[in-house]
């Protein structure tokens, strides 16, 4: 702890690294897995087959990932943004997909004896309905993002793995407390930040059901 204290502003500087790598990261993937869900909800042999090769994808060790990718984008932030959105890809297609699948075709029906158009009960009713679980998937991909994207320091995209890294290859047990601790606070930070808001969307869908808590 005395390595943190003492080189906090660095310690500081690593974790906004990592922030960023984290935020583009997860902002990349959920523009990708929104729509991809979306269609995967509505077409259930395109469902199978893209969450089985994605499944694939997130069973590659992460390491492997990033060196398969250095001879096509180099070292650097970019393949580590590329290995961290695929594999955030399978927890957030599913969870959209089980949101969306899993609203009572009842209520679907009703919107559409309203008079709504497809794109108005996705955008007004659907998506809305399936937002908790969806907001679930992305609060694990931020955590699996975050602990994956320590690796990342291997190929210079930085962030707080380098302190577990320098600490490794210098045999400094204080280095490596410090990265492990600064990681474990960064996740818990911002699964708990994520947690409060899941809770607010579940409590606000609960309450324009007309149920109470």
């Amino acid at each position: 702890m005395r390595y943190l204290i003492d080189n906090l502003p660095y310690v500081l500087s690593l974790a906004g690294q990592h922030l960023l790598m984290s935020g583009v990261s997860l902002a990349i993937a959920l523009a990708i897995a929104l729509p991809m869900g979306i269609i995967c909800a509505r077409v259930a042999w395109l469902r199978s087959l893209v969450l089985g090769i994605l499944g694939i994808i997130y069973t590659i060790p992460s390491l492997s990932l990033f060196v398969l990718l250095i001879p096509f984008t180099g070292l650097g932030l970019r393949p580590a943004v590329i290995a961290l959105v695929a594999y955030a890809q399978l927890v957030l297609v599913r969870n959209v997909v089980v949101g969306l699948t899993g609203i009572d075709p009842a209520i679907v029906e009703a919107a559409r004896g309203m008079g709504m158009t497809a794109l108005q009960r996705l955008w007004r009713v659907e998506l809305p309905l399936a937002l908790p679980i969806i907001l679930a998937g992305v609060r694990v991909a931020t955590l699996s993002i975050i602990a994956i994207g320590t690796i990342a320091a291997f190929i210079n995209a930085g962030g707080l793995g380098l302190l577990l890294f320098d600490g490794v290859r210098s045999s400094n047990p204080e280095k490596i407390i410090a990265g492990a601790v600064a990681v474990s606070v960064l996740a818990i930070g911002a699964n708990g930040v994520l947690w409060a808001v899941e809770q607010r969307a579940t409590q606000a869908m609960q309450g324009g059901r007309g149920y109470k808590n």
